[in-house]
Parts: C-alpha cells; structure tokens; sequence
C-alpha cells in the first residue's frame, strides 16, 4: 500500500476528529478505534464526505485483549501504521485521598498502559513511523481535584519522553503535545487548533514535547 495510515486509538468528536480530517486531507487513510460502533459510523460519514477513506475499529482500550485483537484488526486490513495517535484518557473526579486503589488503577490503565500497549502492537508494523500521544497542563501542574487525570497525564508525559529516547534511533519519531488549556472550539485551544499542532510535529520529528498554550 503506497497511501499513509494513521491509526487513532480513542476516537473521538474533538482532537481526533479534527485530527483524523487534518491527516485525512493530506491523503492519509484513517483507521479509528473506540468502543462505540455507532459513533465510529458517524465518523465514518463525516469523513467519506470531506473524501477522506476512513474505517472504524471497535475495541475497548481499557481491555488489553480487546485492544490489541482491534489493532489486529487493522493491521490485517492495511497492513502498516505510520502514524500513530493515541488520545485515550480516563480520570475519575476527586481528590487523592477520595480515590479507591481500583479508580487510580483503572484510569492508568487506559490513559498510559493502554498507550504503552498499543505501541508495542502496532511498533512491528512501523517504518520510519510517528508516534503522537495528547498530553495536558496537568502533567505539569497537577490538581488536587482531578488527581487522577493529573497522575495518568504526567504517566504520559514520561512514557513520550522515555520512548523518544529508546525509538528515536531506531528512525521512530515519538512526541507527546501538553495541552494547557481546555478544549474548546472558537479559542486557541480548539481542536482544530490542536490537529494543526499535531500535524507540524508528524512534519518537524525534532522534539519529544510541544507545550501547547496561548502566549
């Protein structure tokens, strides 16, 4: 296959569909994964409108089996991956002291294991690849309120830095863009905005962090 795949582990309506469009109308073919098949539908159509050939993936990132059989899934269907976005995230409310052992556990789970695993799947079927991960001010600034969103987007941050240093001779890329402000379309921070950002990373290939805030 000579046309580009970019594989978005978390779909969503925000930064990955604006991303998803961005990559798609450089002649990317899009492979989504989320749990839902009827939202991957209605990205499906949204895109096949704009001319951008995407198919959705069901898989549950929060499952290591079920995420790894949908990336399968995709590979079985393209064959490669060369760029990769992983935009999952979980982070239940509350303060540290509010959390049970099972809420942390399970918010890491899907905002830092399931991003480690994806990368290990999809890693063999890479060449000179790219790999994008969404960070947030929050792995900078933690909040007290939102300690394990906070833990899981400092998780993140590492993880990108960690295997920028490991993968970057091999010829894959790594990156994590910290996002230090609320998405929000019709600001700085929409995800319009946020693709655009990722695009110029998937260009530039130079540093493993890109803090993404308003001057």
């Amino acid at each position: 296959m000579t046309q580009k795949v970019l594989l978005i582990v978390g779909a969503g309506p925000g930064i990955s569909l604006s991303s998803a469009k961005k990559f798609g109308k450089d002649g990317f073919i899009v492979a989504l994964i989320a749990r839902r098949e009827s939202a991957l539908k209605k990205y499906e159509e949204e895109l096949s409108i704009l001319g951008i050939e995407a198919k959705g993936f069901t898989g549950d990132i929060s499952s290591e089996v079920s995420l790894r059989a949908s990336i399968e899934s995709v590979l079985k269907t393209y064959g490669k991956i060369d760029v990769l976005l992983y935009n999952a995230a979980a982070g239940k409310p509350g303060k540290p002291t509010e959390l049970s052992p099972n809420d942390l556990i399970n918010d890491f789970n899907i905002s830092v294991i399931g991003a480690l695993s994806t990368v290990k799947a999809t890693l063999p079927y890479m060449e000179n690849g790219t790999i994008l991960m969404t960070g947030g001010g929050l792995a900078l600034t933690p909040y007290a309120d939102f300690a394990s969103l906070s833990i899981g987007k400092s998780g993140i941050r590492s993880l990108a830095h960690s295997l920028h240093q490991e993968l970057s001779p091999k010829g894959i890329y790594v990156g994590t863009l910290t996002i230090k402000g609320f998405v929000k379309e019709g600001t700085y921070y929409s995800a319009e905005n946020i693709a655009d950002a990722f695009y110029r990373m998937y260009e530039n290939q130079d540093e493993a962090e890109i803090i993404f805030e308003e001057n």
